[in-house]
């Protein structure tokens, strides 16, 4: 998968794990994390482009805190499995609001048997991590799981110069594949005033996933 740092257009995103492809379309106006880098310095090059084109009107350090903070996140991604990573800024009823949509893959639960999406419903509602449903999308079958998390900021990034704590609420979408994998969507916003706008962009980006074979065939999955 290419990614790049520019502000996305309406533009086509793809994966591809155990011989099944992922498409999906990303709306207008979200700056993309890279995931390919020919070395260390090439990704921290692009952090720091990135974070110029987020903070086009902080001082330099502020840019640097900001690629640095990105950078801290690869970890986190790469034991995730995240594959993908964006996040759009924009204003709502004239607040700044803010939302982030990662996109990873991770293998399905064996345990899951012929009704693999609800398995997850099960051990979704288990984990009491937020309202669970169930729904048909166009690829097949999907679970949903809508909820708040707590999380840290730095303090570089905040007014007060301390770390604060900030609520984030989520949205996210688990699609299970018939190759023994789990395709994973995931929207979140520390921002309640944009809830509703980006709620809808994410349906939007969710319902337009497509599944393929290795030959380009599409496909659809069973349930």
């Amino acid at each position: 998968m290419t990614t790049t740092t520019d502000t996305v257009d309406e533009a086509r995103r793809s994966l591809t794990r155990g011989g099944v492809e992922v498409r999906w379309i990303m709306p207008e106006g979200f700056l993309e994390l890279p995931f390919e880098a020919d070395d260390l310095d090439d990704l921290a090059d692009q952090l720091v482009e990135l974070a110029k084109q987020a903070l086009p009107g902080a001082d330099e350090d502020v840019q640097l805190q900001y690629a640095a903070m990105c950078a801290a996140n690869y970890d986190e991604f790469i034991a995730a499995g995240v594959q993908y990573a964006g996040f759009v800024t924009t204003e709502v009823d004239g607040v700044r609001c803010t939302a982030t949509v990662n996109v990873s893959t991770m293998d399905l639960d064996e345990r899951a048997g012929s009704d693999p999406a609800g398995f997850i419903a099960t051990t979704l509602r288990h984990l009491a991590l937020g309202q669970v449903g169930e729904v048909q999308l166009p690829c097949g079958p999907a679970v949903t799981c809508v909820g708040n998390r707590r999380s840290e900021v730095d303090g570089s990034l905040t007014p007060s110069g301390q770390d604060e704590s900030i609520w984030t609420s989520f949205i996210q979408v688990q699609i299970p594949l018939d190759n023994g994998t789990v395709l994973l969507m995931e929207m979140g916003t520390p921002t309640v005033e944009g809830w509703e706008v980006f709620s809808a962009m994410f349906a939007g980006v969710v319902k337009s996933v497509r599944l393929f074979d290795d030959q380009g065939a599409p496909l659809v999955m069973p349930g």
